[in-house]
């Protein structure tokens, strides 16, 4: 899946992911190939996602998260 993140400042990466985790505000919750759409606030915590064999972790404030047709964009300050 295609996702992309960005803060009011830059891109902070574009590109293809096999899995997301995101901080949501009733908890922590991942998003896999097909996911349903949804968009849903984002609150302090560990964004995740992983790209082959690597995990990479970003601690984010807040933002938003929408997701349709393969494609994820979170929106993080």
């Amino acid at each position: 899946m295609n996702l992309e993140i960005i803060s009011p400042e830059k891109v902070i990466y574009k590109g293809e992911v096999d899995s997301i985790t995101l901080p949501g505000m009733m908890g922590l919750f991942t998003i896999l190939d097909n996911h349903a759409p949804i968009v849903s606030a984002l609150k302090k915590g560990v964004l995740a996602y992983k790209v082959g064999n690597e995990d990479v972790k970003t601690e984010i404030n807040s933002g938003f998260v929408e997701v349709g047709k393969n494609i994820v964009s979170i929106c993080i300050e």
